[in-house]
C-alpha cells in the first residue's frame, strides 16, 4: 500500500536526492549509489589457470603464486584453495574406504 502511495511521487523524489547529492549532501549520495549501484566485488568471471599436473600440494603452491603475481584476485584464490582442500578430503575418504574394505576382506569380514 505504501508504494502505491508513493508511487507518484517517486520522480519527484529521486530528483530531489539528485539534487541534494549534487549540492553536497553526502547521505543523499550514499543512498542514490546503494540503490542504483551494486558494489564493487572481485572480478566474478572466470580467470583461466592452468594448474600444475602434480600433488594438490603443488596445485595449491601455484594458486599461491598466481594471487601473489596478481593474476588472480584474492577471493578467486580463496575459493580454488578451498576447492583443492575439499578435493583433498574426498580423496582421503576415498583411499581410507579403500583400506577398510581390504582390510575386512583379508581377515575375513566382508
Amino acid at each position: 500500500m505504501l508504494r502505491a502511495a508513493i508511487a507518484k511521487d517517486v520522480p519527484a523524489i529521486v530528483r530531489k536526492l539528485k539534487a541534494l547529492a549534487l549540492a553536497g549532501d553526502t547521505t543523499a549520495a550514499r543512498l542514490l549509489l546503494e540503490r542504483t549501484m551494486p558494489p564493487l566485488k572481485a572480478a566474478e568471471l572466470p580467470v583461466p589457470l592452468a594448474l600444475p599436473d602434480g600433488s594438490l600440494a603443488e596445485q595449491g603452491r601455484a594458486v599461491l603464486v598466481a594471487a601473489g603475481a596478481g593474476q588472480l584476485a584474492p577471493m578467486q584464490a580463496a575459493q580454488l584453495l578451498a576447492g583443492l582442500g575439499a578435493l583433498a578430503k574426498l580423496i582421503e575418504t576415498d583411499e581410507l574406504a579403500a583400506r577398510v574394505a581390504a582390510l575386512e576382506q583379508r581377515h575375513g569380514n566382508p
